[in-house]
């Protein structure tokens, strides 16, 4: 019996996706802990893109059972509209795919007060993908959440009515102007919850300890990255949930001392969608570079991807919340063709050097200091062995480990499954 974790040690979009797929196989049991619609998983093989918004990676494979665990929140629409994405793979989803009861439900009028929020802050956004993601876990911390196992109750519209009449009064407070036609959305919502029915519902902690008990071993699946934190991202930039180690155990019932690897996936470079600091962002002709090569565009929401060097600051910072045992690095191809790179090691912090990452990183407070390396050009997308990586990139790999203390098992060279090179 086994129990690892895999999570992004990021902003976010290191390619959780591809790992979870190109792991699965060793595997029972795929299961998501936290996040929402607002995380895309994109995922290529055979020669098709496949984007994953609440459904865990594994769900291709045949061998395996996927789980949406009780830290993770639902859209029904969204989730019926990646389902029916799905049917054309004849992949047997019912027998596949099962869901916590405990998992909340984001309504329509979630999305309508994250929209109302974000507009009511005026130039202060956060940045928020407007999914409904903060709304909903505000009402599961102030306990008037509506969760997956309400739908088996007899009162579930009335519940539904008295959250979602409550939620329009709290539109209206926030006095702005949103256009949006309810019983429409309504209409929508409740087809899709038929939907839902058809799928079945666990008791997902219990269903988990007996897997344990029988010998199972079970990947856990994170959504965004560890500086998205709630508790220890860069707050208030981050998501609504734990996205760190901890997160697995809340977001699924499984206990600290049951875990065993944690996997930790980062970028070569470093990326950031939306609002919030980012000390190594690099403004000039590198960050295009990278975004272009690197197709850094969000995959649920198209958004563009702020681009910049790697920053070995925040990513120790980021191994040492989650007890990272092995490291992965993605996209090292989208760095060839520079003839030198940089690698942030320490931050001038008001005028101290420091090598942790502190409570404020705002440009003002922090000026990256940083090592360069001799780039290379080779093009590794057909490469398939560690020992026939560049000189430099092999240097660049080293440095990290040296650096984090962390060995990186893997290093993905493209976006296809077959591009990942295993160390």
């Amino acid at each position: 019996m086994t129990v690892d974790l895999l999570l992004g040690l990021q902003w976010g979009d290191e390619g959780k996706g591809k790992i979870v797929d190109v792991l699965t196989s060793k595997y029972d049991i795929i299961a998501r802990f936290q996040g929402g619609p607002n995380a895309g998983h994109t995922l290529e093989f055979d020669g098709i893109k496949h984007v994953l918004r609440t459904i865990p990676s594994g769900i291709f494979h045949d061998n395996n059972i996927n789980i949406i665990g009780n830290g993770v929140v639902i859209d029904p629409v969204v989730f019926k509209s990646e389902i029916d994405g799905l049917a054309k793979f004849n992949l047997d989803i019912k027998s596949k795919l099962i869901i916590s009861r405990k998992a909340h439900l984001i309504l329509p009028t979630h999305r309508l007060l994250d929209a109302a929020s974000e507009a009511s802050k005026g130039k202060a956004k956060i940045g928020s993908t407007l999914k409904g993601i903060g709304p909903t876990y505000m009402d599961k911390t102030g306990r008037n959440g509506i969760r997956v196992g309400d739908i088996e109750l007899e009162d579930f519209k009335e519940r539904y009515r008295a959250l979602a009449d409550k939620h329009e009064a709290m539109i209206a407070f926030y006095n702005v102007e949103i256009q949006y036609n309810l019983p429409e959305l309504e209409k929508e919502f409740f087809e899709a919850i038929k939907d839902l029915q058809k799928l079945t519902f666990i008791d997902s902690e219990e269903y988990l300890a007996q897997a344990q008990k029988a010998g199972k071993s079970i990947l856990c699946e994170g959504a965004q990255g560890s500086l998205l934190d709630v508790d220890f991202g860069t707050y208030p930039f981050v998501t609504s949930s734990n996205t760190t180690a901890a997160g697995a155990c809340t977001g699924l019932g499984i206990a600290p001392n049951k875990i065993k690897e944690v996997y930790g996936i980062f970028k070569a470079y470093t990326t950031r969608v939306g609002s919030g600091p980012f000390p190594t962002e690099d403004f000039g002709d590198a960050g295009d570079v990278m975004a272009k090569v690197g197709n850094e565009f969000g995959s649920v929401t198209g958004r563009k991807r702020r681009c910049g060097w790697l920053d070995l600051v925040a990513l120790k910072y980021a191994i040492q919340v989650n007890g990272v045992t092995q490291l992965m690095m993605m996209k090292g191809d989208v760095l060839s063709g520079f003839e030198t790179l940089k690698v942030a090691t320490a931050y001038n912090y008001k005028g101290e050097v420091i090598q942790h990452l502190p409570y404020n990183i705002e440009e003002e407070n922090v000026t990256p200091i940083y090592t360069e390396f001799k780039g290379w050009q080779a093009d590794l997308t057909g490469l398939t062995t560690f020992e026939s990586l560049p000189k430099e990139l092999k240097d660049y790999i080293e440095f990290i480990e040296k650096e984090v203390e962390v060995p990186i098992k893997i290093v993905s060279v493209g976006p296809d499954r077959k591009q990942t090179i295993l160390k």
